[in-house]
């Protein structure tokens, strides 16, 4: 298994990386798809979140009002981190099953976590960054995700700066523009997974 760590700020367009990952072959694992698996009725922590918060976080059928939530923690750290207490050590558990699960393959897994950079919880062979400029970020998160600008800077607020991830940046793909522009960044980005690749099976000089 190759592991490389994939990560962007919220609204940088990472799921459509990993997504043109995938369709070249990368075994995905997605930390926000694994929440949402967990957080489903009969998940792992969906039961905890509503001891805790109480069943208004519930939709009428029994599902979950991520909105709700999100109005609960975001500017309340006690309850931010209540949150985290409850929802990451499952899912840290549930990538961890799925990394030994792909161990002893030749794939390339790609770990596609928003906060690879604040946690340091995974060693990779190596990190992508999606980048976007915060305005534009914000501008989808408000047109095609239903946030308001003042939800989608608080939330960018919380996470590592663009800095930081850039940083922290083996691979830089940038994505201000169009899905046109993206397309060749990711072949590119795909090039350098295949470098990757190809080193750690070479023999090892004597």
């Amino acid at each position: 298994m190759l592991l490389i760590g994939l990560t962007g700020g919220i609204g940088s367009g990472k799921s459509t990386v990993s997504a043109a990952l995938a369709r070249r072959g990368a075994v995905v694992i997605d930390a926000d798809a694994v929440v949402r698996e967990l957080q489903s009725p009969g998940g792992a922590v969906l039961d905890a979140m509503v001891a805790h918060f109480g069943p208004g976080i519930l939709h009428g059928d029994g599902t979950l009002d991520r909105q709700k939530v999100a109005d609960l923690v975001f500017g309340d750290d006690e309850q931010l981190k209540a949150l985290n207490a409850i929802v990451h050590p499952e899912v840290g558990a549930e990538i961890q099953r799925r990394m030994d699960a792909q161990a002893e393959t030749d794939h390339v897994v790609v770990l596609d976590v928003p906060l690879l950079v604040e946690s340091k919880a995974y060693t990779t062979a190596g990190t992508i960054v999606v980048d976007t400029d915060p305005d534009i970020a914000v501008e989808r998160l408000v047109a095609f995700r239903g946030f308001t600008e003042a939800d989608a800077r608080a939330r960018m607020a919380r996470q590592a700066t663009r800095e930081q991830r850039l940083e922290a940046a083996d691979f830089v793909v940038r994505n201000d523009g169009t899905p046109d522009d993206l397309e060749p960044q990711v072949e590119a980005c795909w090039a350098w997974i295949e470098g990757l690749r190809a080193e750690a099976a070479a023999p090892a000089a004597d």
